[in-house]
């Protein structure tokens, strides 16, 4: 894609209310989701769960774009169409997730840096061919006694732009996924200064390396307290939390912000994203969702492995999908609406 090209894919994937669904799931994880569910995790029904929920009725009436894994981009429908093209004909862009996943970062215990920079040019070419438009890469920062060192913030900074960069060159829009875990007892003071310092540093790179900021779509955490803190914040305060440190870091030629969900409940996610687009704009860049298990976790339940379950399990994820794409225009009033 042209540089023009580029930036229309990223602004579309923005546009109009809508947001993204991760179903970038590793193999792992997914099995981990459907036991959950007391369904075993095979390649058949890792393919019907993720049927389901590309095929929801109205679903691009909410989510631009779907965020795939190595495994679903190459897989087929039922009826034998590539999962690619499923979602285009649903007016969705296909996505991909390009890391390898987090790794311990070497001398400095308890932290991690994202892998997969490796091959990642070639990976770029063929995702392209099967139908990805845009990209995503994960950071992991984690909160914790003498943690993030700026050795593990500049390490994932590092890789995140020179992921960027490949994605622009290889002509896919990247998203840029710094996330700051709630994992561990820190207050919402502590997230905003780790996460300004995480997003400073992550723009300086992909500065450096030459990133066309049109061109992405940044996936930060929100600014929120550890699960564990003695001082959980309201909804209120991790909207004005999170849009102060965004307002200080991130510059107004990024088309899109589109929040990870992050440990938080489905309900939660929704309300804060509701409350940032009320009442603290104008803001320089749209605010959305790219949420997995914040959409996904309702309709699961509801699935549970069960061909009965499939519609009532996708009318609850276009549901959530429609509730966030309420909170994106500030006009979610709650779980009844």
């Amino acid at each position: 894609m042209t540089r023009a090209e580029l930036e229309e894919t990223a602004q579309a994937l923005v546009a109009d209310g809508r947001g993204i669904l991760a179903a970038d799931e590793s193999t792992g994880t997914i099995a981990k989701r459907l036991a959950s569910v007391e369904v075993e995790s095979t390649f058949d029904t890792r393919r019907g769960y993720r049927e389901l929920l590309f095929t929801a009725p109205d679903l691009g009436h909410y989510v631009s774009g779907v965020i795939l894994y190595d495994e679903t981009i190459r897989q087929n429908a039922a009826d034998g169409t590539p999962f690619p093209e499923v979602l285009r004909r649903g007016h969705v862009v296909p996505g991909i997730k390009v890391d390898t996943g987090a790794k311990p970062l070497a001398l400095c215990p308890g932290e991690t840096v994202t892998e997969g920079l490796d091959g990642l040019r070639e990976r770029l070419a063929e995702y392209r061919g099967l139908g990805a438009r845009f990209a995503k890469w994960r950071a992991v920062i984690r909160i914790g006694a003498d943690m993030p060192t700026a050795t593990c913030i500049e390490a994932n900074a590092h890789a995140l732009a020179r992921y960027a960069a490949l994605c622009q060159d290889g002509g896919l829009v990247p998203i840029v996924e710094p996330e700051v875990l709630m994992d561990g007892s820190h207050d919402i003071d502590t997230c905003e200064l780790v996460t300004t310092a995480v997003l400073r540093r992550v723009f300086d790179d992909l500065h450096t390396h030459r990133v066309v900021l049109e061109a992405i779509l940044l996936k930060p955490s929100m600014v929120i307290a550890g699960r564990d803190s003695d001082y959980p914040a309201g909804v209120e305060e991790v909207a004005e939390r999170t849009l102060h440190c965004l307002r200080r870091t991130v510059p107004a030629a990024v088309p899109g912000i589109v929040f990870l969900s992050g440990g938080q409940s489905s309900e939660q996610a929704t309300a804060h994203l509701n409350a940032m687009n009320t009442g603290f704009g104008p803001h320089p860049w749209t605010l959305s969702f790219s949420y997995g298990r914040a959409l996904q976790d309702q309709a699961l339940k509801a699935w549970r492995g069960a061909a009965d379950n499939a519609e009532a399990a996708q009318r609850i994820l276009v549901r959530r999908a429609m509730l966030n794409s309420a909170a994106c225009r500030g006009a979610y009033t709650g779980e009844a609406a």
